[in-house]
């Protein structure tokens, strides 16, 4: 039987708004990870089957198929197609499903998943549907919801109060974050999983960035909270404790178990179970704890069997409600800090958790961990892999 193992997976340093890679396009950003593979496990390009890209915001640079687009900024025969995913926030992550179930299915023998978003450049109010490039959705959905007009913010806030979730145990879950994310960067664990991007400044100098440069050190609860409610006048959702606007791709390499043999290449893991989900559009982001449990249920493990999991902390009420129903350990998910932290480029964001869980696994000797994300609209994606 085939299956679908994960060779090698690499990102780039996530950029803040308007920080570091806010002037790349996203095309050259998606060559630069595409190029980090081949260096890194000697691919020839010639030999991949596709690339699927994720893009959770494909206008303006990232409209066009960024995933063909990002093919040809890398240099690779023509032969080689890209097609691009939207699935909101788990786009790179919906990418690698799809990726193996083309190799499971014998469709592929190498592809390529992965994503990117350059948030910097593209609006990211266009992804909540506030008008500016047209609505989503369109009346019928929203006369289905009596008028609602969906939008993530509102929905964390709705999961904060339905789950009884204080503005404190947010707050501390974002300092949490940094925290872990901080320690990770200061002992080197997100060396080997990092491609440093030469970038280039304002004045026209040229740099090397390899660091992630969202983390915030040195903050405290009270910092915390003094900063405004971001949705609600009277709410708890702020800017502290929410997912940060930020550039960054990263990239994934699969293939089967007999293929990555003749190839001579070590896969780290193997892709155990991988499912998505729907949820209630309006609350919308509550799709982790169902897509949870159906990746446990389809796997036929049990949560003490996950030893890490990885939940993008898109809101802090989210990875907190996810926390409350499921039981995981605190300290088991996102050892080394997450969105709130790192960043959440849209569009690379699957790709990213996935590349920083599967080396983490491997550098801890994680038999299984499990990924999962919310999605715009009200879904989620969850993978299961395990340690090779």
């Amino acid at each position: 039987m085939r299956d679908a193992v994960i060779v090698d997976a690499v990102r780039t340093p996530v950029g803040k708004r308007n920080g570091s890679l806010s002037r790349h396009h996203s095309a050259d950003l998606s060559a630069h990870v595409l190029n980090a593979l081949v260096e890194r496990t000697g691919l020839d390009p010639a030999t991949v089957d596709d690339v699927i890209w994720g893009c959770g915001i494909p206008i303006g640079m990232q409209s066009g198929c960024v995933g063909r687009a990002a093919v040809l900024a890398a240099g690779w025969p023509e032969s080689v197609p890209g097609v691009t995913v939207d699935r909101q926030c788990g786009s790179s992550q919906q990418a690698v499903h799809q990726a193996a179930a083309g190799v499971i299915a014998g469709q592929y023998d190498v592809a390529v998943a992965g994503g990117v978003e350059i948030m910097s450049a593209v609006p990211a109010r266009a992804a909540v549907g506030d008008g500016s490039h047209g609505l989503p959705f369109g009346p019928t959905v929203w006369d289905r919801y009596d008028g609602f007009r969906f939008h993530q913010g509102v929905g964390a806030q709705l999961i904060a109060e339905r789950f009884g979730i204080s503005r404190t145990e947010m707050d501390q879950h974002a300092l949490d974050s940094h925290a872990r994310a901080a320690r990770a960067i200061d002992e080197g664990r997100f060396k080997d999983q990092i491609a440093p991007v030469t970038v280039t400044d304002e004045d026209g100098s040229t740099r090397v960035f390899d660091t992630d440069e969202g983390i915030r050190r040195g903050s405290t609860i009270d910092k915390l909270a003094a900063l405004p409610p971001a949705f609600d006048e009277n709410g708890s959702i702020t800017a502290g404790n929410a997912s940060q606007i930020s550039d960054g791709s990263a990239a994934v390499l699969v293939t089967t178990s007999e293929h990555a043999a003749a190839q001579g290449w070590t896969p780290i893991a193997r892709i155990h179970t991988a499912v998505v989900t729907g949820a209630d559009p309006v609350t919308m982001l509550t799709g982790p704890i169902p897509a949870t449990e159906k990746a446990l249920e389809r796997s036929g493990l049990a949560l003490d069997d996950i030893g890490v999991f990885e939940i993008n902390e898109a809101f802090a009420s989210v990875t907190l409600a996810w926390l409350r129903e499921t039981g995981a350990d605190y300290e088991a998910m996102n050892p080394n800090g997450g969105a709130m932290a790192i960043g959440h480029p849209i569009g690379g964001s699957g790709a990213r958790i996935m590349t920083t869980l599967v080396h983490h696994m491997r550098d801890q000797g994680i038999r299984y961990g499990l990924q999962s994300m919310c999605e715009g609209g009200g879904m989620a994606n969850a993978t299961i892999l395990e340690l090779l």
